[in-house]
């Protein structure tokens, strides 16, 4: 779910189509779009301004809001007076002050180091490690599943379509073989063009803008442009961001066909150390809470909460948060299912009343414990923020986690909301409907934006795409209800968001594709709700009436154990 630009250009490499770019939007002001008012701005962003307006003069309280992500950018100018402070611990002192496990824990916990401060900087996908850490166990017997237990159960059919998908197909070739030759390609484009600007790096707009006498450096700015406006690449991105993106996508997919063949490096044993299949082994990691990669989880806290009143920067969705956050996407590859379970449970046990989850994948052999930390954070009054994913597919049909289905139990949990992603149809091809977005009638909750979202990064601002983007601008406004009606549930501040939503009749179908041929589809088939409204949710939070509900304020026992 972290490169929606990439996959963008990788559609652009492997499909054909004619380019009717969209030029419409100049009257928009498309760094805070996803903010503003269909009457007031006309453009469909979340009506957050009338949202204020409706708030004005009522009481506040801060919230704390988990960001289960890449890390963050604890330095940045619109973030360091947002970001959650343990007041409990002392900074840099080695000690576990607050005697929770986890040492100098400032700003919340990274999952995916060790002690002694090293990073995890890379791992594999979950279909691989499925495969090969139950190949031996599955491959070649014939497994009568009547005699399995539950969790079992679900391993062994985990490992099955793992086992099925190890198959290197034509298409996967051809996949990786175009985005060698595109990488290629612009690498020596991008050379160029370094020696034509004088400079190691430069935005798009530079580009644009810059006037090139040689042949050579003409030819290599138009190629490039033209790939450029194709994929309608923001004007601030620059090359190096652009060309680390598609190297990082590259090496993802390469990875991913050489796994298939060869068992991928064991990488979290030769950096976290921990044993994995334990999840009682949980005291490990360390505070470093920006680590390697925290350009994903900047920007996702940036949308949530930055600050709104020192005039620089971006306006955030929330004016009273507090962001955690707990560092538990690896930098490539997938998220391991007991790192995104503790980090529920740490956010939940410190005090987190909104999570957002910004992640996702298709293959959990560890679900249990995911689900046993949503239900944890269930208990405890919590609501849970997830994206939808980025595949274009329907996701009830398609599996995609974490989800609200627990293995063990038919109840459904009323604490998580799944989020597909939307654009004002002036910046998204003349589409409402992300093309990227899964959807899901039973599954996908509601629909927020997602397309040319404009947040912080780290040391600077600029645009990313994809579900990650959508789920937070929900995380922001049901931190925003939280903080204005705290007397409200988890249950409640969904309902709130949920049961205000627009809805619209037909709109297109998500597609592989950005530039296909529109497929109508009514919206009652993409989601059971509807378009994010902030304003309709805050009018309809205000005629709520507090319900009782028992909340577990226990933290768990072996939390507050030393190993």
């Amino acid at each position: 779910m972290r490169l929606p630009s990439v996959i963008v250009l990788l559609v652009f490499v492997c499909c054909s189509f004619s380019v009717n770019a969209q030029n419409s939007v100049n009257h928009i002001n498309t760094k805070i779009w996803y903010q503003q008012d269909s009457a007031a701005d006309f453009v469909d962003g979340i009506s957050l301004n009338k949202a204020y307006d409706l708030l004005k003069g009522k009481k506040s309280t801060p919230v704390i809001v988990a960001v289960i992500d890449t890390g963050v950018d604890t330095t940045h100018e619109d973030l360091k007076k947002i970001l959650w402070v343990n007041k409990k611990e002392i900074p840099g002192n080695g000690i576990d002050d607050d005697n929770n496990g986890y040492v100098d824990d400032i700003h919340g916990w990274n999952f995916l180091g060790n002690k002694n401060g090293d990073n995890l900087t890379k791992t594999s996908d979950e279909r691989s490690r499925v495969y090969y850490a139950y190949r031996d166990k599955y491959e070649g017997k014939n497994i009568d599943t009547a005699t399995l237990g539950t969790d079992e159960k679900w391993i062994y059919a985990e490992w099955k379509k793992a086992a099925a998908d190890m198959t290197i197909s034509t298409d996967e070739q051809m996949e990786v073989m175009m985005l060698e030759a595109l990488d290629k390609s612009l690498r020596k484009q991008d050379a160029i063009l370094q020696q034509e600007l004088g400079k190691k790096e430069y935005s798009i707009s530079d580009l644009e803008h810059s006037e090139i006498a040689s042949v050579s450096g003409k030819q290599a700015k138009t190629s490039y442009m033209n790939i450029l406006k194709i994929v309608q690449t923001d004007s601030a991105t620059t090359n190096v961001s652009l060309l680390a993106d598609l190297e990082e996508y590259l090496d993802g997919k390469k990875s991913s066909l050489q796994n298939k063949t060869t068992a991928p490096p064991d990488y979290r044993a030769e950096s976290i150390k921990d044993n994995y299949y334990d999840i009682n082994d949980k005291y490990y990691g360390n505070g470093d809470v920006m680590a390697n990669d925290p350009d994903h989880g900047t920007h996702v806290t940036g949308i949530i909460g930055a600050q709104r009143d020192n005039k620089i920067g971006v306006d955030g969705i929330a004016d009273n948060v507090q962001v955690m956050m707990v560092r538990a996407l690896p930098p490539g590859g997938d998220e391991y299912d007991k790192d995104v379970a503790l980090a529920i449970k740490y956010a939940v046990d410190n005090g987190a009343k909104v999570i957002n989850m910004s992640f996702g994948k298709s293959f959990s052999p560890q679900k249990k414990w995911v689900d046993e930390a949503v239900k944890y954070a269930e208990d405890h009054d919590v609501l849970l923020v997830h994206a939808a994913g980025n595949e274009s597919n329907n996701i009830d049909s398609v599996d995609n986690f974490p989800n609200p289905d627990f293995l063990n139990t038919a109840n459904a949990p009323d604490n998580f909301i799944t989020v597909g992603a939307y654009g004002d149809p002036k910046i998204n091809n003349g589409k409402f409907i992300a093309y990227f977005s899964n959807y899901g009638k039973g599954t996908v909750d509601i629909f927020a934006p997602g397309v040319k979202i404009y947040s912080t990064l780290p040391h600077s601002y600029g645009y990313h795409d994809g579900t990650s983007m959508a789920s937070p601008v929900v995380t922001g406004v049901a931190a925003l209800l939280r903080s204005y009606y705290p007397q409200l549930t988890a249950a409640q501040i969904k309902y709130a968001l949920t049961g205000s939503a627009t809805h619209l009749d037909t709109v297109n179908k998500p597609l592989k594709d950005d530039n296909s041929t529109d497929e109508p589809i009514e919206m009652s088939e993409l989601t059971s709700g509807g378009l994010l409204n902030a304003a309709a949710a805050v009018k309809l939070a205000s005629t709520l009436k507090p319900e009782t509900k028992k909340v577990n304020s226990k933290p768990l026992q072996n939390n507050l154990e030393k190993k």
